[in-house]
């Protein structure tokens, strides 16, 4: 493990939510999608299944895509700034089952203060490890996705959508092209 547990899953979350506006259409489209997002991505405390809430999380998308495209003194503004607008206030904390990890805003904050962050929590140590080079787009062509490299080696280089698959295939058909002409 390259980062803590809770550091991973905040920025493999930030990853997916910055995804969920793409170019391949809204994917955040309802309250539903909202839900099986807080679900698949095992966050805790208030959740509140209202289009406020809703409308909350999306306005963040912007803003955390703009650290996989910005500079490090950029990406540092960014994370400063949502923790003092959230007034973020690190501490212990094990709930569930969960070992003890950090939590910086209480669980009854408004789920978008708590994705904001636990997103910039995470990437504070993404800065702090000098690792910012495992916040990447995903090298496909039609692609506008963001991923997190957690490999040993920094080799990944496709996100999550098919896009590693799609280059696959586009590769052979080349090479197979190349071998008849």
């Amino acid at each position: 493990m390259l980062f803590a547990h809770d550091t991973e899953c905040s920025l493999v979350a930030a990853a997916a939510l910055v995804n969920t506006a793409g170019s391949s259409g809204e994917g955040l489209p309802d309250i539903a999608a909202l839900d099986a997002f807080f679900t698949s991505h095992s966050y805790s405390g208030r959740h509140e299944h209202t289009e406020a809430e809703l409308r909350a999380v999306r306005a963040l998308r912007p803003r955390l895509r703009r650290i996989w495209y910005a500079e490090v003194d950029e990406i540092v503004s960014i994370v400063n700034a949502l923790l003092r607008e959230h007034r973020a206030l690190p501490q212990l904390i094990t709930h569930d089952t969960e070992p003890y990890h950090l939590h910086a805003v209480p669980r009854d904050a408004p789920l978008a203060t708590r994705i904001a962050v636990e997103a910039a929590m995470a990437v504070a140590d993404v800065v702090r490890g000098g690792e910012l080079r495992r916040l990447r787009i995903c090298e496909h062509p039609d692609c506008d996705n963001v991923l997190v490299d957690l490999s040993k080696n920094r080799s990944r280089r496709f996100c999550e959508a098919g896009c590693g698959n799609r280059a696959a295939v586009s590769a052979y058909r080349a090479r197979r092209a190349a071998a008849r002409s």
